[in-house]
């Protein structure tokens, strides 16, 4: 069971991030025997099937429209706790159970919460599939609840939250940036929670949760493996369609990010680093907030900048220049409200931090004032697209990317035109978003430094 904190906004998160949108490049010209097919039970819960027949296993997801950025004030971490809950009994299964019986087919199961969702996942053969079914249909409305069990899984998300982030400077240091980035909307809040209100989550706040948000007209299911549609949907139908449907929720809408009009930095420095670094933070728009071709121009826009060893970052400052060790930039596109558009840098041998960062701070000025060359783009798009193909190769990529569409606004159409727009982004557009949101004078930098030696 896990989390998706901000300190684990690494190049190998940026990547994952990218293959949720650029993954399914191959979708809108798939053949038929992988056509994706959606429907909806009677009770509203939506289901997305994604054949691939190349191998005898199958991914069952649940996606449920709930995350950290949607708990009510004074509750933060409720969402996450939720998810660790959901894995205890039922009236139909005793604790564990769930776990034994994926385990004894050699299957694996997990899951995890975002800002703006929580996903569980089981990786089977086929023929365990309506098995998965019967189990998250269960435990969708039928978890027993007790002040025992809320006390015991309350410890283990504290101890998580001492051992992952608490110990851990990045982690600490990404809380305080993302709190002082954000200075309206939820995603200041870490998903795991604050700690002094952690410890007051009790069995009626997590009843509440419960029997509001898990509904099946609240979640969405994906299957993408080994199956065929028709079948799933008899199996669907047979288990899922049993869960009474819930009441209509209101629209997710969360408090409004004021306009940002200042230069903030945030500093932490402590003994356990070695090397310091830094990132400076932008809030720009995602695939659900921004305007047609925003979201694709800044996608493209830090694969340009600092998505790989051929960026203009990565060849600035660690190829020709040699002062950083790395360097790079990424763009969280899946969110349901506006999201961040980060550059980051490591010094190498002498060089200064702050040399680091000025140097980023020009190339993101040239991109800025001087734009992308047209051929700089299409190879960009080649690169960025012909880089996530593979994404196809793997159930759980694919999964992923259709969940975390359908959770966050988005639709099946959404993912499969994805290519389409793409490839009609200009060089213009690229320079334009850059210029409106990667502004110096409205980012929020964090700077992660050894802890100075006290003078004898």
């Amino acid at each position: 069971m896990t989390f998706q904190a901000e300190w684990l906004r690494t190049t190998l998160l940026a990547t994952s991030l990218a293959f949720t949108m650029a993954g399914p490049v191959l979708a809108g010209s798939a053949p038929a025997e992988f056509k994706v097919t959606d429907f909806l039970l009677d009770n509203g819960m939506e289901v997305v099937v994604i054949p691939d027949h190349r191998a005898p296993i199958v991914t069952h997801m649940v996606w449920y429209k709930i995350g950290s950025a949607d708990e009510p004030p004074g509750k933060s971490g409720i969402a996450h706790f939720f998810e660790h809950l959901m894995f205890k009994a039922t009236t139909h299964h005793a604790a564990g159970e769930f776990d034994r019986a994926v385990s004894d087919i050699g299957g694996s199961n997990n899951a995890f919460t975002s800002y703006d969702y929580t996903a569980f996942h089981e990786t089977v053969a086929p023929s365990a599939l309506e098995l998965m079914m019967g189990f998250e249909a269960d435990r969708m409305r039928n978890l027993i609840l007790t002040d025992d069990v809320i006390k015991t899984e309350r410890d283990v998300i504290l101890e998580e939250r001492r051992s992952r982030i608490d110990n851990n400077p990045e982690a600490v240091l990404d809380e305080e940036v993302d709190a002082t980035l954000w200075q309206n909307q939820p995603y200041r809040v870490p998903v795991i929670g604050w700690m002094q209100e952690m410890e007051q989550l009790n069995r009626t706040d997590a009843t509440a949760f419960y029997d509001k948000y898990y509904r099946p007209n609240n979640a969405v299911l994906i299957v993408a493996g080994d199956v065929e549609p028709d079948a799933v949907r008899a199996l669907a139908e047979k288990t899922y369609g049993k869960v009474a449907r819930g009441p209509d929720l209101t629209p997710r809408i969360r408090p409004v990010e004021p306009e940002q009009n200042t230069k903030r930095t945030v500093t932490l420095s402590d003994a356990r680093v070695s090397v310091p670094s830094f990132s400076t933070q932008w809030v720009v728009p995602s695939y659900h907030s921004g305007k047609p071709g925003e979201a694709e121009a800044l996608d493209l826009l830090a694969e340009i900048l600092g998505g790989g060893n051929r960026s203009r970052l990565y060849q600035a400052l660690v190829v020709q220049q040699g002062i950083a060790s790395g360097a790079g930039a990424y763009f969280q596109g899946t969110m349901l409200d506006d999201t961040n558009f980060t550059v980051y840098g490591t010094p190498r041998g002498d060089a200064r931090l702050a040399d680091v960062e000025a140097a980023v701070d020009v190339e993101v000025a040239r991109i800025a004032r001087d734009g992308v060359t047209p051929a700089e783009l299409e190879k960009a798009k080649d690169r960025y697209v012909r880089s996530m193909i593979f994404a196809r190769d793997k159930q759980d990529s694919m999964a992923n990317i259709y969940g975390s569409t359908l959770a966050t606004g988005g639709n099946v159409q959404d993912v499969q035109q994805w290519p389409d727009r793409i490839r009609k982004v200009t060089a213009d557009e690229v320079k334009a978003v850059a210029a409106r949101y990667l502004v110096l004078d409205r980012s929020t930098t964090g700077y992660l430094l050894p802890q100075a030696k006290a003078e004898n």
